[in-house]
Formats: structure tokens, sequence, C-alpha cells
């Protein structure tokens, strides 16, 4: 048998030793394990915080830093387990033993595994109570020397961690948006990926975002379909980079739809918050977002979860469900906290509510937290209780002098222009001098969204001041000067299409100043070798809301798309064609750009019922211009039902159309001599019709057989003659149209797309159309009723010109000459 060595022999004896001296000691030297598992496997068994903080008071002298992380662990995953009103996170952290925790993982932090490191810096986050722990700062700063051997599940844990601090724009999160480009191409890891997507997506770059979409679409049906928190995640990333790309939305789609019954409250109102601000219809998702959140109606009897399925459910509920919710809410409006309160206000605007007892509940709510509100929050407040009409004055004065306040205090361009803006909005919105002066200071500072912003405000400042004071002040003009010399040298300082993409995407066209309209195309010519089927959707978008004809923009995009058809998605095609369609015009290349473009189409038609409003829409304009400009083709018009359910408001008129209608009256001899509001067969809407017999008198109505807004019987025959063959022979049926400036290019005269398709299909059914353009009938030639009676007898009595005669516009004090070639663009039928 082998001997036991001598060395044990005397290790024995003197620990028996130690144990008579001191059996306090000896029970930590027999019940310490050799390893660190026993401690843990016990942790593990305890089932509450206070057997966890008792565990810690009685081994905290024997901690190893695993166990110190495992403590953690299973604080938070106890939490995690608890329902809203169960969880005690204060309790937790005001505990003695937590503190006691706290130190232990202060000291042992640098021998703690990376896992353990990063998962200990999320718990204590959870728990924080200080603004600046110092503890996290300690853990982050490790962590940051740490970060190139992190893999991409751990990085995508500790981007969390910044992100919980608001740390999108830090040097740090900018590291790690650096790892993962570098990284990027070897990523398989989806569900990390996208964690990282949503937490690096301030920080990177146009080229960088597209990088990462097109990985997300190789990665995608690597993931389970169940995997609705990485279909969230990926949706979220697109909000944020403002990247409606459809084919991920549809995906992502997919996977919520297909995973319902997991949905909760959260989860449905984050997707439809999503969907709102990428305008990404889904009929399906609403329909099924509708009927889950109605359920839910009787079991959200808590302010947070009622306020919260609230503005959810309200923008889309029917009206026995908004009636349900407003009535629940007024029972419950006492309770509710500053910012629930706000989101009420914010549901209600989007759900046109105008219920008045609801709206004094809430703003009463609003006016004690009025003075906690940041200046959004303000801007939110002033825009939805404009919209709803409200008018209590007391509210609106503490409103304007808390405004006004920050104002005097602000420095950040962003926020100064939130505030004028909201200033703007107000019953009297004027600037005192030292609100002008603040506004001044920041000009320098301010991109095209601010200075946008302040021009759309000082504008509506002049308009109340000269309607109401009759004054217009140099300081008003002065400052709009400013504006306008920023705005050019912001745009003519633009080093790339990228970075100024950043600056107009979020703004529409029609939003700039007329001024800078024209600076703003010139930058967007200069840089068009940069329009490619990445920003190609987004640009034509953009022109469309400018109405500014740019030949030069609108042939690089046929040019792009016809060139890069096979990167574009199909959905995102109308959009493409759209700025040809309202501007009217034909690219050199027209016929291969729309033939390409329908190919594409063709290849992926499958009709979504999210979009069928708008297709039936869009179809009864194409079969009325084919009925009409093609009969050779016999097709045959079946949306004359469709129509007179779209057109059953048709017939008030405003307080000017009353004014032209009285008008028309004295000049053609009579109210019976002329008709307001008249549709046409196929439904087109007339503003003002008369007719004349062949000797230039006018007919009054009743006295032969008229039956406009009637289709001809069957057979079916040339559509020339529908209405001519109506009247006595020799009369002519007259369509007077009021053209307001939409219907112009902003930059020239010349006629959009669908008023040049209106006056054809007008002129098709025997119609001599005379279009008044708001120019000419708002010029100083014709400022008062005497001149205007004389121009309605001239163009009405005056010679008949022949259709192919071009017709003439009054804009800006000059005459221009409409071109021809206008009214025959293929564009206006698309």
């Amino acid at each position: 048998m082998k001997k036991t060595p001598v060395f044990l022999h005397l290790l024995v004896t003197n620990m028996l030793r130690l144990r008579a001296i001191c059996p306090s000691s000896w029970r930590v030297f027999q019940f310490r394990p050799i390893s660190c598992e026993p401690l843990i496997i016990q942790m593990n068994k305890c089932t509450d915080e206070e057997q966890i903080f008792d565990f810690i008071e009685r081994n905290k002298a024997i901690l190893s830093e695993k166990q110190v992380g495992c403590a953690f662990d299973m604080l938070w995953k106890l939490q995690k387990q608890k329902t809203g009103l169960l969880k005690n996170v204060e309790y937790v952290r005001d505990h003695p033993q937590f503190l006691t925790l706290h130190n232990l993982a202060t000291n042992k932090f640098k021998l703690m595994n990376d896992d353990t490191l990063v998962n200990v810096l999320y718990v204590t986050q959870q728990f924080a109570g200080e603004a600046h722990d110092p503890l996290v700062e300690a853990l982050v700063t490790e962590a940051w020397r740490r970060l190139e051997r992190f893999d991409i599940k751990l990085l995508s844990e500790f981007s969390s961690c910044l992100a919980d601090q608001h740390l999108y724009f830090s040097p740090l999160m900018g590291k790690i948006a650096d790892i993962v480009h570098r990284n990027l191409e070897t990523t398989q890891d989806l569900s990390s990926l996208s964690v990282l997507m949503v937490n690096i997506s301030s920080l990177i770059s146009r080229q960088f975002q597209q990088q990462l979409v097109n990985k997300t679409e190789l990665l995608f049906d690597t993931i389970d379909s169940s995997e609705v928190n990485v279909a969230k995640r990926i949706a979220e990333f697109l909000r944020n980079v403002r990247y409606h790309y459809q084919p991920l939305l549809e995906r992502c789609n997919n996977v919520f739809l297909s995973n319902v019954d997991h949905l909760d409250l959260d989860s449905i109102s984050k997707i439809l918050s999503v969907y709102k601000f990428l305008q990404f219809n889904s009929f399906e998702f609403i329909i099924m977002a509708k009927k889950k959140l109605t359920e839910m109606i009787p079991l959200c009897n808590h302010p947070a979860s009622f306020v919260k399925l609230f503005v959810a459910l309200g923008p889309i509920a029917g009206p026995e469900e908004k009636k349900q919710l407003k009535s629940t809410m007024l029972l419950m409006s006492e309770d509710l906290t500053g910012e629930q309160a706000l989101a009420v206000l914010g549901a209600m605007g989007d759900m046109e509510s105008r219920n008045s007892c609801l709206i004094e509940r809430v703003t009463s709510v609003l006016h004690k937290h009025l003075d906690s509100y940041k200046p959004l929050e303000l801007l939110k407040i002033t825009q939805a209780l404009t919209f709803l009409h409200f008018q209590r004055k007391e509210f609106f004065v503490k409103l304007r002098e808390l405004l006004l306040s920050y104002l005097k205090n602000s420095f950040i361009p962003t926020e100064v222009s939130v505030l004028v803006r909201a200033i703007s909005l107000l019953p009297s919105p004027h600037l005192d001098e030292v609100g002008i002066s603040r506004i001044e200071a920041v000009l320098p500072q301010c991109d095209l969204n601010n200075l946008s912003s302040f021009a759309t405000s000082v504008l509506r400042w002049i308009r109340h001041d000269h309607m109401y004071l009759d004054n217009i002040t140099a300081k008003q003009l002065k400052l709009l000067q400013k504006l306008d010399h920023y705005g050019r040298q912001r745009l003519q300082h633009s080093n790339g299409l990228d970075l100024l993409w950043k600056e107009l995407k979020s703004l529409k066209g029609n939003m700039f100043p007329e001024s800078l309209l024209e600076e703003m195309i010139a930058t967007l010519q200069h840089f068009m070798d940069d329009i490619n089927y990445m920003n190609v959707v987004e640009i034509a978008s953009f022109i469309s809301s400018t109405d500014y004809l740019s030949t030069l923009l609108l042939d690089r995009i046929a040019s792009v798309a016809v060139q890069q058809i096979e990167k574009i998605h199909p959905f995102t095609i109308p959009a493409i064609i759209r700025p040809f369609s309202m501007l009217n015009y034909d690219p050199p290349q027209r016929d291969e750009f729309l033939g390409t473009c329908v190919q594409h189409l063709n290849s992926y038609l499958v009709l979504s019922s999210s979009r069928s409003a708008r297709v039936q829409f869009h179809l009864m304009e194409l079969n009325r211009s084919v009925c009409l400009e093609c009969p050779e083709f016999q097709i045959p018009w079946f949306h004359d039902r469709f129509c007179q359910q779209y057109n059953k408001g048709i017939g008030g008129m405003d307080g000017a159309q009353q004014q032209i209608y009285k008008m028309l009256a004295e000049v053609l001899g009579g109210i019976n001599c002329v008709k307001a509001s008249v549709l046409t067969p196929y439904y087109h809407t007339v503003d003002f019709e008369c007719i004349l017999d062949k000797r230039k008198k006018p007919l009054p109505y009743g006295s032969h057989n008229i039956a406009l807004g009637q289709l001809p019987e069957m057979p079916w025959e040339s559509n020339m003659e529908i209405v001519g063959s109506r009247l006595p022979p020799g009369a002519e049926r007259i369509a007077l149209e009021f053209l307001d400036a939409k219907a112009l290019c902003r930059n020239i005269p010349h006629m959009k797309g669908k008023s040049a398709m209106k006056k054809r299909h007008l002129e098709i059914l025997g119609y001599r159309v005379i279009q008044i353009s708001q120019f000419e009938w708002n010029s100083m030639a014709l400022s008062t009723k005497d001149a205007r009676m004389d121009y309605l007898r001239e163009r009405i009595f005056g010679e008949v010109k022949s259709c192919q005669q071009s017709s003439t516009f009054l804009a800006s004090g000059t005459i221009f000459a409409e071109d021809n070639s206008s009214t025959d663009s293929s564009w206006g039928m698309v």
C-alpha cells in the first residue's frame, strides 16, 4: 500500500489544531469549495431575492467574480418573471446586500470574462438609480478595452447597454459600427446583427446602410419564421434610417401575420408606429391588429396600459370602438400623467376626434404639467390643439409664455426652429425682438430642415400680420432674405448627394420656399450622376412633391430606371413614373422607359388588399381614359357604381365659387343659365357649365333634353358624340375650369398632367373648355368686379378658338403661351 506523504500529514495536523483554536475560520476552510460550482448550484436554487441576499451575506468574503456575475444574473431573472405591478426594482436596488454585491463587482470586474462583464453591466443598468453609476462607467471602460475580441453576439449586447444610456452618437458606438462594417461579410447571425443595426443606425453612411439591407435580405431565410423580435428590429432599423424598402418590409410583415397569436399590445403598438412612419400599408395587418386590440379593451383597466391601447387602436378603430375608447378614457382622464395626456392628445389628432369633453379633460392635465414638457413636446401639443380647434385663451397664453421663455435661453438650431414653429401656430404668432435675434443667431449653424422650418414659420407670421394687422415689418422681410441667403449657401456648399439627401429626404418639395426651390433643383442636377437604383425612388417622389419641371433630372431618372430596372423593386415603379405623369413630361426614351417599367410590373402582379381602394381609383381613371381616348378597343365602362359612391359629397361651393357663380349668372342672363359642380359622363367634375346656341345666346337649363351625369344607352357608339348629340343643332356646351396653383408647374406655366388630361377628355365629350388660372383671375388687371365681368364675357362670347390652338395663362403679370404638346402627352393616362 502506498504511504501518505509526510507534508500531507503535517497539513492535516495543522488544520485540526486551527479548528480547535478558531472554529469560525475552520468553517471557511471546511466549506470553501475547490471549484466555484457548488456555490453557483446553491444560488440557482434560490426562488426569491431574499434567499439570494441571504446567500450573499453568508458568502461575501469568498465569492469569486464568476459567482458575483451569477448573483446579478439571478436577481434580474427573478425580475423578468414578474408582471409589471409585481416588479420590485427599487426594493432590490436599495437592499444593503445589493450594495455589497455592487462593491464586490467594483473590486472584481477586471477578473471577469467577457460574457460576465457585459452581463453585469446590463443588469447593473437595469437596477441603477444614479444617473452616473461609477460601476457602470468602470464596466463600459473595461468593455471598450476588450471590444475588438467580442464576438457579434456579445457586441450586440454591449451596444444595447450603450443604447440604454443614449450613447448613440458616442465614439464608442462609432467603434462598434466600424467593427460591424469590417466583419459584415462573414456575419451569419441575423438576430445579433439586427440588434446592432438598430443601435448604430444614427452613424452609418448611405452605402453602409444599403450593405446592411442587402446582408439582411441574404440572411432573412436563415431565421425561424417565429422570430418576431428579429423582424421588429429590422423594421425599426428601416424607420431609423427613413428607408421605405418594400421587399424587407413585406417579409417582416409576413412574419408578423404568421405569428399573430404571439403579438402583445407593446408589439402591435410598435409595429403600427413603424408602418405609419414609413407609410407602409398592410391591410391584412391592420385588420388583425384592430381585432386583437379591440379584444383587449375590457382587459386594460390601468391608465398606463389603456393609454397605449388608445394610441394604437384609436386611429384604426371603427365608430363603435372609438366611442368605447373615448368613454373609457373620460373615466380615466383624471389619473393620467403628463406623458400619458400628451400621448392621448396626439392619438385624438390622428383620430380626428373633436370630443369636447375629452379634449377639456386632457388639456386640464396638460395645463398642470405644462412646465415639465420639452420644446418638441410643446410643439406636438400646439399642433394637436390647433388641429382639434381648441380655443381656451388662458391655456394658449401660458403656452406662449413658456415657448418664449424657452426660446430666449435656447442656442440649439433644431430646438429654436421647433419653438418658433410652435409659436407660429398660436392664435397670436407674433415674435418680439428677442425671438427674432435668437433666430438670426443660429442661422449660420442651420441645416436645410431648420431653414425650411424657419421660412414656413415666418411666412405664417407675415400672413397673420397682413390679415389681422394690415402690416408687414421690414424686420420680417429682412429675416426672410437672411433665410434665403443661408439656404442658398447651404445648397451651394453641398459636396455630395448622400449628405445633401440626408437633409432633403425628410422634407417635402412643396415645403421649400419659392426662392430656394430653383437653387435646390440646380444642386440636385449638379449631383445627378450619383442618382442610382438605391436613391432613384426617393428622388422621384421628392420631385413629384415639388411641382418643378426639371427635364434633366427626369431624363436621368428614366435612364436609371431603364439601365438598372432589375435592381428596382416592382412595387416602387409607380413612384418612379409619377413625376412624369404629374408634370406632363415625356423623356426622350419614352417608349423604352414605359415598356421597361410595365414589363417589370407585369412580372410581379399581386394585388395586395392593402392597396385595393387606391388601386381601384387608379383603375377607374385608366378605364375612363381608355374608353374616351381609345374607343376602337371597345373596352366597356364598368366603374359607374364606384363613381357614384365616390362622388356622393360633390355639390357644395365655397365663398369664392359662389362669387364666381353669381358673376356668371349676371353675364349669362340668369341663374338658370349656369350650372355649378357638374358631373359629366365618366364622372369628371366641371366647375361651371353653360350652353350657347348657334347665335351665341345662352340657353337656360330645362328648355331642352339635357341629362348630364348619366351614361349613354347601349349600343356603344363613338364617344365623340355622347354629349354633342343631345344639344340643339349648332349649340355648344362650355366648361369653365378655374385652375389653382397646383395645376401648373412651379417654375414655368406648363400645365400638369392631370389638368391636361381632363381638358382633353372634356373636349372629347364635346365641351369647349375655358381654363382660367388663379394667377390670371387674381391679377391686378382683374382686380375689380367690372374687369372680371368683362373678362368672362370675352372668354365666353368672344371668338371661339380651335382645339388645336394654344390657350394662354397670365402668371406673375406676364402672358405665357401654353405649349400644345403638353395636352398630347401620354403621361396623363398613367
